[in-house]
């Protein structure tokens, strides 16, 4: 088999998977602090961080959002990994765009955080902050979904079904998740440009 048809064949597999109730769930919950004047706050590093900053656009664009990713703003991001360090870098950001429990959190992240290994401190230190304010919580996460799963109200875990391929799939799905997210007609306020080319 080449790779190619095991990717995609790990992509359906992947797809089959996912839990549609989970998925509605989380669309209420996005749905609900719209209603009452929350902002959406999209936070991921790395690869993650591009498609939060993707995600932003659609929620704003297509939903009617008041969204936000704080690492499109590159100088204050590493103005505060520098002078505060990398693991409060998100919290600190947070705070000083006065989250509070009207808001909500939508993580992006491949392993969702984890202290103990050290990798993705500065998620866990923004999601204890979230949890603090009484913010919503959501999460599309790969592999067992680490601190977000956690605490988060709603964790959409990718399903690992190749060890090798977890973050390709957790980042490749974070995007078709958040597509159908902003594409669901309970948060869908604006036609998109080709669908609405005749």
């Amino acid at each position: 088999m080449s790779y190619s048809k095991q990717h995609i064949g790990e992509a359906i597999s992947i797809l089959g998977q996912l839990n549609p109730e989970l998925i509605e769930k989380a669309v209420a919950l996005l749905a609900a602090t719209r209603e009452r004047g929350g902002r959406l706050f999209i936070l991921g590093v790395g690869g993650s961080a591009g498609n939060a900053s993707h995600a932003v656009n659609d929620f704003r664009k297509i939903c009617g959002f008041e969204a936000y990713a704080p690492t499109d703003n590159v100088s204050e991001l590493t103005a505060r990994t520098n002078d505060e360090g990398w693991s409060t870098v998100f919290a600190e950001w947070l705070r000083g765009s006065r989250l509070r429990k009207e808001d909500a959190l939508l993580i992006l992240s491949v392993g969702g955080g984890n202290l103990e290994k050290n990798v993705s401190p500065n998620l866990v230190e923004a999601l204890k902050l979230a949890k603090e304010r009484g913010a919503t919580i959501l999460g599309i996460v790969g592999k067992d979904g680490g601190y977000t799963a956690q605490v988060a109200d709603v964790a959409i875990i990718v399903p690992t079904v190749n060890p090798a391929t977890i973050t390709p799939h957790s980042e490749a799905f974070q995007a078709v998740i958040w597509h159908l997210f902003v594409s669901h007609p309970a948060l869908k306020v604006k036609e998109t440009k080709w669908e609405s080319t005749k």
